[in-house]
Formats: C-alpha cells, structure tokens, sequence
C-alpha cells in the first residue's frame, strides 16, 4: 500500500460520492491561489462532517481553525432551519480567504466568522452564546488541543459532538519521547478523553490522499456542568 494507492481510492470514492460543487471547488482554488496551506479536509472527511451534523440536527456549530472556509461551507450547510456556525480563524489572511468563499457558497447569513486567537475569542463566543454548540470541530493548531477539547466541554451540552483532526500525526502519536510540540498536544488531549468522566470517545487511523492520520470523536454523554459517571 502506498500513498498513490491510498490518494487513488480517495479519488475514486470522491468522484463515485461525492457530487461536484463549484462553491467547494471554489474555495479550494482560491485559497490554493492565496497561497494557505494544502491542509483542509479532504472531500470524504467534508461530506463525513456534513452527515454527523445533519444526524445531529445540529442548530449551533462552533469551529476552530476556518482556514480557507472548505470544511465550514460542509459544515454550514448541515445547519438545521435557524442555525448559525461560529468559526475562529487567527491568521488574518486566511480569513479573508474564507469569508469570500463563504460569501460565494451563499452562507454569510448563517456564518460568523471570528479573527483573532481562539483561546482569547472564547470568552466573547462564551458569553454570546445562544444556546450550547451541538457539533464541535477542532482543526487548528495541535500544542493547544487539551484547551481547546476542556473549553468545548463547557459550551456544550449532553448529546453534543466534539470532532478532533488530525491526531494520528503520522503515527507519531505513540512517540512518547517525540519533541513535537503537536505530537504532545495530542497526546496530552487523549489522556483527557480517557480520563474525562462525561464523555466517551474513540478515535479511528486514516489513509488518504493526505496520508496517514486520524481523527477523534467525543460523545459529550451528561450536563458537562454536572460531573458524571463514567461512560464505555
């Protein structure tokens, strides 16, 4: 097995299931032409993200790390009737990237986008919140997962989703002694999920087109204001 194998399959599922979108397809060249990183989730994982939310029926959607808008169109369009997605961007750049991808996928009623760092833009999300998120995604830098996964806990509810990318990190995840300030991030964030008693959480190793990697799910199963049992 190699990537070219793995990145054909991709293509194959892709092109069998997942329709072409010129708003998608959009976003993708354009934020390629800005020069953003070739790092957005891949078409299977959009769609996949797509399908949890509307399972959810999910009304408020809060995202971490926009890039340049691939994965929030996927996700905004999920939104139930009245739904509103909040997503936080740091580097400005990309954020203007992504609100003119939004803008042409036709979702800046439903889409608020917030520049700036997410730690330092939570207590505004926190405090303008409307009603807890019921679908989380965590696609941003990696050193800061724990925080990001402990402060999604508290802006959700029992029966939320927490989605956490990108933390198979090649493999090197089981790297103990790993100097990457990514890989410790995510290790860090896992020893939280199995600690954490109003959760229950598994995470599942890919192959794609972007290589070898994973993500993570989180159940949010009890009030994350009220200690609980622990789940399976």
């Amino acid at each position: 097995m190699t990537k070219e194998q793995w990145t054909a399959v991709d293509r194959y599922l892709t092109d069998l299931l997942v329709a072409p979108d010129a708003a998608l397809d959009a976003a993708l060249e354009a934020s390629s032409a800005a020069g953003l990183p070739a790092i957005s989730v891949t078409p299977n994982l959009g769609k996949l993200l797509f399908i949890l939310a509307r399972v959810l029926g999910a009304k408020n959607i809060l995202e971490f790390g926009t890039l340049g808008g691939y994965s929030t169109i996927w996700l905004a369009r999920a939104l139930s009737p009245g739904g509103r997605l909040i997503t936080l961007e740091a580097d400005p750049k990309h954020a203007a990237v992504a609100r003119a991808n939004i803008a042409r996928a036709g979702l800046l009623d439903v889409v608020e986008l917030r520049v700036g760092l997410a730690l330092d833009l939570l207590p505004g999300v926190a405090a303008d919140m409307r009603a807890p998120f019921d679908l989380v995604f965590i696609d941003a830098d990696k050193p800061n997962n724990p925080e990001y996964f402990a402060r999604s806990l508290e802006l959700t509810r029992a029966g939320s989703l927490i989605i956490i990318d990108n933390v198979i990190r090649d493999g090197a995840v089981i790297d103990e002694k790993s100097r990457d300030a990514s890989v410790h991030g995510v290790r860090r964030m896992n020893e939280m999920l199995a600690a954490e008693r109003r959760v229950t959480a598994t995470a599942l190793q890919t192959v794609g087109s972007k290589g070898y990697d994973g993500f993570a799910m989180v159940f949010v199963t009890s009030d994350p204001k009220q200690p609980a049992q622990r789940s399976a």
